[in-house]
């Protein structure tokens, strides 16, 4: 299969406009978003329907699969949007699900460990109860869909991954993460001496499960978004773990970064970054 792979759109119209129109012009088999897809706009479930919904629509029609997941900057009460799409079969929409694509898998993921941030429906305990500091628990903030206490208290990403595996054979699935794997050179934040009350901020803001994860399943290939500034930061979107490539879409400019690798030769994977009023 020859994909796209884009992350951390942000609601940037521009971004989603580019990626799509790319996607017209050159027909890949597959397009994949790895979360963070909205902004701040008021009537985010109509930008889905504009800016998602519609364009992946015409790609449907032309033969190129959409599939997606939501990432921690976006309210899950939105989701319905994408659950509707995906029962039409517009496009797949895939947290903590597996589907077949091209005689391989695709697992979705959006979960990321606790993060500063006041929204958490996306926030997970990662390996442990542990919070970083400066973070907030998946059990305090807000919620756009309530959950049972019991449910933040004590799922964690490991135990979900373990459930996620079970899916499809990792050694064929492209695991379609929205937080990188921690301590590589996808997960690497701007904290670089920061402290919270007195507390050194560790730089590293990407999941250990995930890693741990990868190393013992060995998958076909992991994609992941959310550190927006690593690639600046380390000189690298790509990466190995034990012998899985990981690719990262995440970006901290203006442009859009497009990944495109083709599941033939995922080694030679380019990544570029395009002005926004591409046409």
């Amino acid at each position: 299969m020859k994909c796209f792979f884009a992350s951390d759109l942000h609601g940037d119209a521009g971004r989603y406009r580019t990626l799509f129109g790319l996607a017209r012009a050159e027909r890949p088999d597959a397009v994949l978003l790895g979360g963070d897809l909205l902004g701040l706009d008021a009537d985010a479930e109509a930008f889905l329907r504009e800016e998602l919904v519609e364009p992946a629509r015409r790609l449907a029609d032309a033969g190129t699969n959409v599939v997606a997941i939501m990432g921690n900057d976006d309210p899950r009460v939105h989701e319905r949007i994408l659950v509707e799409a995906d029962a039409e079969g517009i496009l797949a929409y895939v947290p903590e699900r597996a589907i077949e694509l091209g005689g391989l898998h695709v697992a979705g993921y959006p979960y990321v460990p606790p993060t500063p941030f006041q929204l958490k429906d996306w926030d997970r305990y990662d390996v442990s109860r542990f919070v970083d500091p400066g973070c907030v628990s998946p059990e305090e903030g807000r919620r756009s869909v309530p959950v049972e206490p019991d449910l933040a208290r004590s799922s964690t990403i490991k135990g979900d991954l373990e459930r996620l595996a079970s899916l499809s054979p990792p050694e064929r699935t492209i695991y379609l993460f929205h937080t990188p794997p921690y301590r590589t050179k996808l997960d690497r934040a701007d904290l670089d001496g920061k402290s919270f009350d007195h507390a050194p901020l560790d730089v590293h803001i990407g999941s250990i499960a995930v890693r741990e994860f990868i190393e013992a399943r060995r998958p076909l290939l992991t994609l992941h978004g959310h550190a927006h500034e690593s690639a600046r930061l380390t000189g690298s979107w790509r990466d190995l773990v034990g012998k899985t490539p990981a690719l990262s879409a995440a970006h901290d400019g203006p442009e859009l970064a497009l990944v495109r690798f083709d599941t033939d030769n995922i080694g030679r994977a380019t990544r570029e970054l395009i002005p926004r009023d591409w046409k």
